[in-house]
């Protein structure tokens, strides 16, 4: 008798002792299942990215070693970052480095477009110190998509005479007559020997732009291109690619990328010219922005499209996730970021979105890393938002649908989109818009065997967490997890193949 009474006190001990049960440890309590069809695919994605063009690669290298890693991390590292997979560079065409130019790789004249560009590498300051951010991206962080875009031709090769204040490429159709001559040969030659300074210095540049927002005159490096403009010099570039390819001065050919007009709109509209004279067939991608118009609805092409740069260009620094009282800067804020992102693959199917600039000084949003004025480096939620998607929706992943059911259907304000990743494993991100916390179960349908996905885990954003492991159940016979979502909130959910699955 008194060991058993010993007995019962043990074992009531041992379950004082247990952690309580959580909340959501099996799919049946959750309100709504998200069935994931792979066989119903979409856009594919090729990444998501930044840019420290204007010498923001410049702030980033004067930062002490601690920071200077700390900044990479954040915008790179998979593991405490925001894990970018593309690096926009900005290719240089002005003549000095004063202000935050971005000084040219042929900074002087040769006198005619018939004679060899000066070339001056070294005097770039290793491109503006892009070079040495590409090359931490590339073999430190496994960024394999590296964007090289120029704002504009060197001033001797356009109308005007200057890299800034708008001007066209001597020698396209309808540019006033230049005393110079056509510069468009020397122009494409220019792109391939860029392309070639960072062969050699051991980086390969996958995508190569000419223009950057062809419609807007600026008083800092630009130059004006309409879309028949672009065509023609487009049927320059490619043979010259081609070119140095066959005579071996690059190993392979980077695909070219038009437009980087200012919207999408803009973009529509010039892919029309661009189909009609064929210059589409000789492009890798299609390239836009977001500022006049974002990325709502697909654009007609056969080309992945990319929204290459957005920012919040108006609001002072803020590193808020969503201001319930509306009183912040919503532009600039979190949760903004990450339904815009959404937007534009989910409605707009594109395959890339790059955020404008990834570390900067100065008080405005339109970077997502703070430089302050000590020399420490702060994250904002935006980047964090950004991030929500690139650490688990990576390059090559194939956006595939959805469908709900369950005791109850989806609050509105609630997003949801998934993506098969190239490992097999399956990311859903949820947004969260609605005003309560949202059950959910996620498991794969057609496609999946039922039983394929071994595990799962999710990570959470919001007002006090950033990319923050959270709670998930999962019931092995059905393959299914599940996660609770809280208000104005985005949560990122993985399946996991399980072992001898056979998903791939």
């Amino acid at each position: 008798m008194l060991s058993q009474v010993f007995r019962l006190l043990s074992l009531a001990s041992l379950s004082s002792a247990l952690p309580s049960t959580p909340p959501l440890l099996g799919p049946r309590q959750s309100s709504t299942t998200i069935t994931i069809d792979l066989t119903k695919t979409y856009n594919l994605i090729s990444g998501f990215g930044t840019s420290e063009a204007f010498q923001r690669a410049v702030q980033m290298s004067r930062l002490p070693a601690t920071e200077q890693r700390r900044a990479l991390d954040l915008l790179f590292s998979t593991t405490t970052g925001a894990g970018f997979s593309i690096l926009r560079n900005g290719i240089g065409s002005s003549p000095d480095q004063s202000s935050d130019h971005m000084v040219s790789i042929a900074p002087r004249s040769p006198g005619s477009p018939d004679k060899p560009l000066i070339y001056d590498f070294e005097k770039t300051g290793e491109d503006n110190k892009q070079l040495w951010v590409s090359r931490e991206a590339q073999h430190t962080y496994g960024v394999k998509t590296i964007y090289a875009d120029a704002w504009s031709a060197p001033g001797y090769m356009k109308t005007n005479g200057n890299d800034a204040n708008g001007g066209t490429l001597c020698g396209v159709p309808g540019a006033s007559s230049c005393k110079s001559g056509d510069w468009r040969q020397a122009y494409a030659n220019y792109l391939v020997r860029y392309v070639q300074f960072y062969q050699e210095a051991n980086v390969t540049i996958t995508h190569l732009g000419f223009i950057n927002e062809p419609e807007l005159t600026t008083s800092y490096a630009s130059m004006r291109f309409t879309a028949s403009q672009a065509a023609d010099f487009i049927k320059i570039l490619h043979p010259t690619l081609l070119r140095a390819v066959s005579s071996s001065l690059l190993t392979s050919a980077p695909g070219i990328a038009c437009c980087d007009a200012e919207g999408w709109s803009t973009t529509s509209s010039m892919l029309s010219t661009l189909k009609s004279s064929s210059a589409e067939s000789l492009l890798s991608i299609i390239t836009s922005h977001a500022y006049t118009s974002s990325p709502s609805s697909p654009l007609n092409t056969r080309l992945p499209t990319w929204q290459t740069e957005a920012a919040d260009l108006q609001g002072a620094w803020t590193n808020a996730w969503y201001s319930s009282t509306g009183t912040g800067n919503r532009a600039g804020e979190g949760w903004t970021w990450a339904n815009n992102v959404y937007t534009a693959l989910v409605n707009a199917n594109a395959s890339a979105y790059l955020y404008w600039i990834g570390a900067q000084s100065g008080n405005t949003n339109s970077h997502l890393v703070h430089i302050s004025s000590s020399g420490k480096v702060e994250a904002s939620k935006r980047m964090w938002a950004m991030g929500m998607w690139s650490r688990f929706v990576r390059p090559g992943a194939r956006r595939v649908g959805t469908s709900t059911s369950g005791g109850s259907s989806l609050p509105s304000g609630v997003k949801i989109a998934s993506f098969r990743n190239e490992d097999g494993s399956v990311a859903t991100v949820v947004l969260n818009g609605s005003g309560s916390a949202v059950k959910l179960g996620v498991k794969v349908g057609a496609g999946g065997d039922g039983k394929g996905y071994g595990s799962v885990k999710a990570w959470v954003t919001d007002n006090t967490r950033e990319i923050a492991m959270v709670e998930t159940g999962f019931d092995e016979a059905k393959g299914e997890g599940s996660v609770s979502v809280p208000s104005r909130a985005m949560v990122t959910v993985v399946l996991y193949p399980a072992e001898g699955s056979g998903q791939k």
